[in-house]
């Protein structure tokens, strides 16, 4: 059995990680699709040891483009998708919060909206592990500033936005990616290189 606080996380984004990061906002379920490596790639992960947990700001809510009801439906269907994968999150977490949105309560700054580290802190409490033996990836450097801020090793995935945050953002932004790598299934390869 693994001690408490010693067992190892990969936190994942979402859109343009799990999942194509399409035009708009997803609120369909029959619109969500997985990339077509992402179980494989979950799976090396999950192989390795890690819990996986996905933390998603979903700022649609605030804006008025969809509700929670909506946006639980999408994460029932990518738990499905997942499952008829081999795989099982330990969690999905997301924030409905955007401070320039038009929906209240959800129209304000709000720690669980990364880079703000409120999904992370649920993530702690909810599951022991290991923030120094841990990993966050995402196609944003908002991602790349959660995980540093987390103390996590960060990856800046190419897919996604990830190839423009990289070319426009990397000079100026303060918190740098400890990797970046080609897209989710290249990423976990690399992990899977690293573990000890």
């Amino acid at each position: 059995m693994t001690a408490k606080g010693t067992e190892r996380a990969v936190f994942l984004d979402r859109d343009g990680c799990i999942s194509p990061d399409q035009f708009g906002y997803i609120s369909d379920p029959a619109g969500y699709s997985l990339y077509p490596y992402t179980g494989e790639a979950l799976r090396i992960l999950r192989d390795l040891g890690y819990q996986l947990f996905v933390v998603t700001n979903q700022s649609g809510i605030a804006r008025g483009y969809f509700d929670v009801p909506a946006l639980e439906r999408v994460h029932k269907r990518l738990k499905e998708l997942l499952t008829a994968e081999g795989v099982k999150l330990a969690g999905l977490y997301y924030s409905p919060y955007f401070a320039e949105g038009i929906v209240r309560p959800y129209n304000r700054p709000h720690e669980d909206r990364k880079p703000g580290l409120g999904m992370f802190k649920r993530a702690r409490r909810e599951h022991p592990f290991d923030p120094g033996r841990s990993w966050m990836l995402g196609d944003r450097y908002s991602d790349v500033e959660f995980g540093k801020k987390a103390g996590l090793k960060t990856v800046l995935l190419l897919s996604g936005h990830g190839a423009h945050e990289m070319l426009f953002k990397l000079r100026e932004h303060p918190y740098k990616p400890d990797f970046m790598a080609e897209n989710l299934l290249t990423a976990a390869r690399l992990i899977q290189m690293l573990h000890p």
